[in-house]
């Protein structure tokens, strides 16, 4: 029987589309580094989910979003060897979000910040190779408007260094 000591990340992530494509950024860091992910990520201290998701949104692309709609809650499994952790269970809260102000650009880089910038691509240009599992189930949302109940779990997931 294997061992297995999980690392729990919970953060907030916008959907936005536009004339088909899905607006994503680059990664730099975590376990989805060099791959294709949502803007979003994790709260700082005493904000709230809606001040955490419009304040992510715009350090990592430069754009400034308002909320539309509380899509849903999903979490997915996979192995990451970080600190003294073998795997990630990161719970993601889906948003999706429509832009109002700003332009893409590239982000200030500062510790913590994991965005390389902002890209637009269509479903035909991610796969479980160049994406995170948020942008995969970002793209199932898309087609079905729904999210699912269970976890999705990626035994074989791959960080791509």
């Amino acid at each position: 029987m294997s061992w297995s000591k999980y690392h729990r990340a919970f953060g907030v992530y916008g959907i936005y589309v536009e004339e088909g494509e899905l607006l994503v950024i680059n990664k730099n860091g975590g376990p989805y580094m060099n791959r294709f992910d949502l803007p979003g990520g994790s709260l700082k201290e005493g904000e709230t989910l809606s001040e955490a998701m419009k304040r992510e949104y715009l350090e990592e692309t430069g754009l400034e979003i308002e909320i539309q709609e509380n899509i849903g809650v999903v979490d997915f499994k996979l192995p990451w060897l970080w600190k003294e952790f073998t795997d990630v269970h990161h719970i993601a809260v889906y948003y999706s979000v429509r832009i109002i102000g700003g332009n893409i650009q590239t982000p200030e880089q500062f510790e913590g910040q994991d965005s390389l910038g902002a890209v637009w691509v269509t479903e035909k240009d991610v796969s479980v190779d160049n994406a995170s599992p948020l942008v995969l189930k970002a793209f199932e949302w898309l087609r079905t408007k729904d999210l699912g109940i269970d976890a999705e779990i990626y035994q074989d997931w791959k960080v791509v260094k």
